[in-house]
């Protein structure tokens, strides 16, 4: 069974529309993304890819049969190391979780509690555990969460091969997704390979909130600019638009199904 839907966005339909589709028991995406430093390649406002690809799975799944709507996506993030690089804008881990937790209840309220969280940044990973962990116990309700760009390096590297200065931070898979979904607000012309991380307390940054001590990694809260001196922790110079199209046709798919196997469930 297929469906003509054309509105698959909350914000698209009047409130009419939505109340007739109650009944239906439609499933809901709720997009979570980001805006930080992606690299002088990638605007920072990476939630909007997490967008584009909600409006994808939302049409895909309906259009298979499964009534999916996208909720308005959250376009800041749980602060991680980012908020030292002008632009980056996020929330305290305990504001994140605050926001996740009043959405995820109102939606629930109104009887919408078919929902897929479509996960666009790795900060917020934990957070969104702590918040529907919560949930699960007070209510007995699991709320699955789709980390994007996890399932998207996978599905990558299955075409390009492990290819590890390509994959990280400003790097695959969001350099070639972006030239995919967002190419006008692409600067592939200013990609550059990434220059070694730097140095504090006398220790050499091994990565995201890491320093390297003795052969041994040590946590430290280090900012981005000590981690991606160039703005960038990995290399986009190889990003191909073809490339990120095709994984995220197959991202879009997997989802689609998904939501079907969540609303045959419950």
């Amino acid at each position: 069974m297929t469906d003509s839907i054309d509105k698959i966005r909350l914000e698209d339909l009047t409130s009419a529309e939505l109340r007739a589709l109650l009944p239906r028991r439609p499933v809901i995406l709720l997009p979570l993304g980001s805006q930080e430093d992606q690299g002088a390649h990638a605007p920072m406002g990476d939630f909007r890819l997490t967008d584009i690809i909600a409006a994808r799975i939302a049409h895909a799944a309906t259009g298979a049969g499964t009534l999916t709507l996208a909720a308005p996506t959250l376009p800041f993030g749980a602060a991680d190391h980012f908020g030292a690089v002008p632009g980056g804008l996020a929330l305290a881990p305990a504001t994140f979780r605050a926001v996740l937790s009043d959405v995820l209840a109102e939606l629930a309220r109104n009887g919408l509690e078919r929902v897929v969280i479509l996960n666009g940044h790795g900060g917020n990973a934990p957070v969104i555990h702590e918040a529907t962990l919560a949930i699960r116990r007070a209510e007995g309700r699991l709320i699955p969460s789709v980390y994007l760009w996890k399932i998207a390096r996978r599905l990558m590297e299955r075409r390009i091969g492990p290819a590890p200065a390509r994959f990280g931070h400003g790097g695959e898979p969001l350099a070639s997704i972006t030239l995919a979904l967002r190419p006008r607000a692409a600067r592939p012309d200013l990609a550059t390979p990434p220059a070694a991380a730097g140095r504090v307390i006398g220790l050499d940054v091994a990565g995201f909130g890491a320093l390297s001590f003795g052969g041994v990694e040590i946590d430290a809260p280090v900012e981005y600019p000590e981690i991606a001196p160039s703005s960038a922790a990995a290399d986009a110079t190889q990003a191909d638009a073809a490339l990120g199209e095709a994984v995220t046709d197959e991202l879009v798919a997997i989802a689609a199904r998904l939501c079907a196997h969540v609303a045959s469930q419950s």
